[in-house]
């Protein structure tokens, strides 16, 4: 049976900022268009890390079922090390789910953003048949599509829509560097996985490109997030201040284009999440002054 500290690290904390980052960034982009709520931030705050925690369950049990972690490195896996039964990590995602939708209800409800219902049911739907269904679309190199939209786009727009009814060019752009960063989460996750994903038969996206042109994809996808840094930066000069976030990103492009693998790559991925928190971080920092400078 497991103990709390391996349910703790099965929910895979390190990839929480990617929950994080997003409602952060669209907040202050609520901020810019006066009207941020700190109350509607922690609600949006308590949906993603939900979302986040079962999809992360969620990929355990399926993973675990199917066989795919058995022999995988990184954080623990309840399902693949038999820690934890199958059928008790589903529930714990399963509930993971629910809180998030329960959550997400109290925010339409109280936000009156009615269009959020069906594009929340479609996150929770994406999170689950990422890994999991008959044809789990994680296995067919989808998974990027997945993490960009929902904990890029939708998480960022979503957050700034329910406080602000509205969004603008700097949310957007906002939302397209979170995505890009959380996408490089999981481009550094599953590169890391190629030996075993190919083992398995688990056609992701790094499996698809090879080696060379995954760590190609990871160093786009950070450009993408600096471009995205000085588009809003543009149209709000306190922005810019996000740009020093990508001190961390220095070694972490040596690392990946370096030719890390296996367990050296473990460093790039936990590194990543500390890049986009810090991103959004500084990123919402200089959307909520900008209406103070003015």
């Amino acid at each position: 049976m497991a103990t709390v500290s391996q349910w703790v690290e099965g929910a895979r904390p390190r990839t929480l900022p990617a929950a994080v980052a997003p409602v952060l960034v669209g907040t202050g982009a609520a901020y810019a268009l006066h009207a941020g709520s700190a109350a509607y931030a922690l609600i949006a705050l308590l949906v993603s890390l939900a979302l986040q925690v079962g999809v992360n369950y969620a990929n355990d049990y399926s993973d675990g079922i199917r066989g795919t972690d058995f022999d995988r490195l990184g954080p623990v896996r309840l399902v693949g090390q038999r820690l934890a039964s199958p059928r008790d990590v589903k529930i714990a995602a399963m509930i993971c789910f629910a809180s998030a939708a329960l959550f997400g209800l109290a925010l339409v409800a109280l936000s009156a953003a009615w269009v959020m219902l069906p594009i929340g049911a479609a996150a929770i739907a994406a999170a689950w048949y990422y890994t999991g269904g008959r044809r789990p679309y994680g296995y067919s190199g989808l998974g990027e599509v997945f993490v960009f939209v929902f904990f890029g786009l939708v998480a960022t727009l979503g957050t700034t829509y329910t406080q602000a009814l509205s969004l603008s060019a700097v949310s957007i752009a906002g939302a397209v560097g979170i995505g890009a960063l959380a996408t490089a989460i999981l481009v550094a996750n599953n590169l890391r996985d190629i030996p075993t994903d190919l083992s398995h038969g688990k056609r992701t996206l790094a499996v698809r490109l090879g080696q060379r042109r995954t760590r190609g994809l990871y160093a786009a996808l950070l450009l993408v997030a600096l471009a995205s840094v000085l588009a809003v930066g543009a149209i709000h000069p306190s922005a810019l201040v996000a740009l020093l976030s990508f001190v961390l990103a220095v070694p972490l492009l040596r690392r990946v284009l370096g030719g890390a693998q296996g367990k050296d790559l473990i460093p790039a991925l936990s590194g990543t999440g500390r890049l986009e928190l810090a991103y959004g971080a500084l990123l919402a920092i200089g959307l909520m002054a900008s209406p103070h400078l003015g």
